[in-house]
């Protein structure tokens, strides 16, 4: 990193296939970091269409959804970096002639910056996967982009600081899942319908192993082990009948948070990075005494497992039959 930088992190209710509305919330939470001086600001996955829905949607109706890059939604997001005077990163369906994908840009007014194809995609089984990690420079400093349970493999933020990310930008739909871990699983709707007049029992939920509890377990350790910033999104509130908790936050290549979201309601925060913190942090030491030689076995098919790198458990054991199957 050649400079300081200034970065925010949103949370909003995104409605479900409204990518006007969507985009509206986009634009006014843009309008308000761009107040707090950020220089790019990033929304959770697929925040202009909507994620959890997909699961249930045809084939025809996911492509009917989708766009390619440099689209009405991509123009859209340009137009907004350029009135706020910032970079914009944010999630839609894209479609290209061989699929469609669960595709992350980050614009700037004048370009497409980057577009990430998330590696490990399960929402739909309609949506390809990618076959790339995504790093690009801006701001003086080079970036990575992990969608969601990308993040979850240790491997994937390695391979994206290996590549020179100083920051992984890490959009995200999570928290609340059915899950046989002890605590976790859904919240119940009239929790969050009622946050307003009983918030304690809602933040007891979010702040819990259904959400914080859990997100808490793993996601400093990708920003500590590899010594990175970690800029985190997460969708708050209803999203596809499912209740999600929010907590979008900044962490420092410690894997110590230095700006969250805490209210229940869609927000902003914005925080500096120092361009001096990678440098004293113990991940670059970490990937530097590495032993390639002894870790062939990584890069090798494992037998036991399927072949399929869908997260199968999720599919098979713990995801609820749906009312529409």
């Amino acid at each position: 990193m050649q400079q300081d930088l200034h970065i925010a992190t949103a949370q909003f209710e995104t409605r479900d296939g409204d990518k006007s509305y969507n985009l509206s919330r986009i634009d006014e939470l843009c309008a308000r970091v761009a107040s707090q001086g950020a220089q790019l600001v990033l929304f959770h996955e697929l925040s202009v269409t909507g994620y959890t829905f997909l699961e249930r949607l045809t084939r025809d109706e996911v492509e009917a959804l989708a766009e390619p890059v440099g689209g009405e939604s991509t123009r859209a997001l340009r137009a907004m970096a350029a009135r706020h005077g910032l970079l914009v990163s944010a999630g839609f369906v894209e479609r290209d002639e061989a699929g469609c994908y669960n595709c992350q840009v980050v614009v700037s007014g004048d370009a497409v910056l980057a577009a990430h194809r998330k590696i490990h995609e399960f929402v739909s089984p309609h949506l390809a996967v990618g076959n790339q990690h995504t790093v690009f420079p801006a701001l003086g400093a080079t970036f990575g982009i992990l969608t969601c349970y990308d993040n979850n493999l240790p491997e994937n933020a390695r391979m994206t600081a290996m590549l020179g990310a100083d920051v992984i930008l890490a959009p995200h739909v999570t928290g609340c899942l059915p899950s046989p871990a002890p605590g976790r699983g859904v919240v119940a709707p009239e929790v969050w319908d009622n946050r307003h007049r009983d918030p304690v029992r809602c933040r007891m939920e979010f702040d819990g192993p259904k959400g914080r509890g859990w997100l808490m377990k793993w996601l400093p350790a990708r920003a500590w082990e590899n010594g990175v910033y970690v800029v985190y999104s997460n969708v708050i509130g209803v999203d596809g009948g499912t209740i999600k908790p929010g907590g979008s936050m900044i962490l420092d290549p410690y894997g110590e948070v230095v700006a969250e979201c805490r209210t229940l309601n869609d927000e902003v925060v914005t925080a500096t990075l120092p361009r001096g913190a990678r440098t004293l942090a113990s991940g670059a030491s970490y990937i530097r005494a590495r032993r390639p030689d002894l870790y062939s076995a990584m890069t090798e098919p494992n037998p036991h497992l399927s072949a399929d790198k869908r997260p199968e458990v999720y599919w098979q054991r713990i995801r609820p039959k749906q009312p529409w199957e």
